[in-house]
């Protein structure tokens, strides 16, 4: 019998998190110091990374209020607390907007015709409000999210998962729209000649990834422990791993079309941008990507065993990570013609990564690991009972 759903004791590895995170972030912004234009290129890539895991774990978990299922039951407690991160991530836009000029700098400070026409829409005034509008949604999807699941806690009321599952239809079509705004305006608009239609699907696919090949990893290290060793199956790994899967491919799908249309379109307003990413050391980057973001976790998922194993899920997760970050190098670094310090955009990486975790872990620990009050909480549990594991 499970007497506790209380997390596991993560107070040491939070305060490593957190003692990693000042360190790199202080590094960074020493950094300043020597070129203030280098340290905020590198300021917006880590903190891009990391608050991509929060949307995209919003994402999640809408997507699972609105389909239900073991495995989003199992995953609810860590996609929440990721999403709780983000009124963090929010105050940490503010040096983005501070930094501007040296980020945005094409449109900032226009100097051809083309650029100088999309100035009623690319001004940092109307650039900040639209960034809060942004952040609004995002907070406000979170906080109702968050609030009435401990509220289900609190009162076993099925009402709050009907409130949950009624929010998340419309809310998933205002994230896709915000998601895709904000990629436009944070990271498209930093080569304004250029344009795409996909773009924002590209960065939502991209985040939601993220945020799944995360949680995968922390589940797995969950179910090592108490109470989640008795309640996480391998049934639900299985489940996670398959949804990794497609969206691996969903990603895939996006980023591949968007190449192909524009490389057999040809046009020189479109073209550039690949130009600049193909020759040189960007076009082996790009090879292993497709290598080890695409074809290797592809094959290695379409293998049933493999999906029901944590140990080599956890593998191929991380390793999704890792090329979800260099892919975000590959898309954003070239953008900033002047920008050598690759070894800044890491310490950036880290930096904001020890103070997500940091902030992550301290989110965990508030809460039990298993919404017990949720309807298919005997399901989930039964499942286990009947062969799960």
């Amino acid at each position: 019998m499970i007497q506790s759903f209380n997390p596991p004791n993560m107070s040491d590895f939070q305060k490593r998190a957190l003692i990693v995170g000042i360190v790199f972030l202080v590094a960074l912004v020493a950094s300043a110091f020597v070129n203030s234009k280098h340290f905020f290129q590198s300021y917006l890539i880590g903190w891009t990374f990391w608050v991509g895991i929060s949307i995209g774990s919003l994402a999640l978990l809408m997507l699972q209020h609105l389909t239900g299922g073991g495995w989003g039951l199992v995953i609810r407690r860590s996609l929440e607390a990721a999403t709780r991160v983000l009124p963090l991530m929010g105050i940490l836009f503010v040096p983005v907007l501070l930094g501007a000029h040296s980020i945005y700098h094409e449109w900032t400070d226009p100097e051809n015709e083309v650029v100088k026409f999309k100035i009623p829409y690319l001004n940092l005034r109307f650039f900040t409000v639209r960034a809060v509008v942004y952040f609004a949604i995002w907070l406000t999807l979170a906080f109702l999210l968050n609030k009435w699941s401990l509220e289900q806690d609190r009162t076993a009321n099925n009402r709050y998962t009907k409130n949950m599952r009624l929010l998340a239809g419309p809310g998933m079509v205002v994230l896709i729209f915000s998601v895709t705004f904000a990629s436009i305006d944070w990271y498209m608009s930093l080569e304004p000649e250029w344009f795409s239609t996909i773009y924002g699907f590209i960065y939502l696919a991209a985040w939601s990834l993220s945020a799944l090949a995360f949680v995968i990893a922390v589940m797995a290290r969950l179910s090592r422990e108490e109470p989640m060793k008795r309640i996480v199956a391998p049934l639900h790994f299985h489940d996670l791993g398959k949804l990794l899967l497609a969206l691996v491919m969903l990603w895939a799908y996006f980023a591949f079309s968007q190449f192909l249309i524009i490389w057999s379109g040809n046009l020189p307003e479109e073209i550039g941008y690949y130009l600049e990413r193909i020759h040189g050391p960007w076009g082996a980057t790009i090879v292993t990507i497709g290598i080890l973001h695409f074809a290797a976790p592809f094959l290695f998922l379409l293998s049933r065993s493999n999906k029901r194993n944590p140990s080599r899920l956890v593998v191929i997760a991380t390793l999704i990570l890792l090329m979800r970050a260099v892919d975000l190098l590959w898309m954003l670094v070239p953008a900033f013609p002047d920008h050598k310090w690759i070894w800044l955009d890491v310490i950036s990486l880290l930096g904001f990564g020890g103070l997500w975790l940091a902030f992550f872990t301290w989110q965990l620990d508030k809460r039990s690991l298993i919404p017990i009050n949720d309807p298919q909480f005997e399901s989930t549990v039964a499942q286990m009972h009947a062969g799960g594991h």
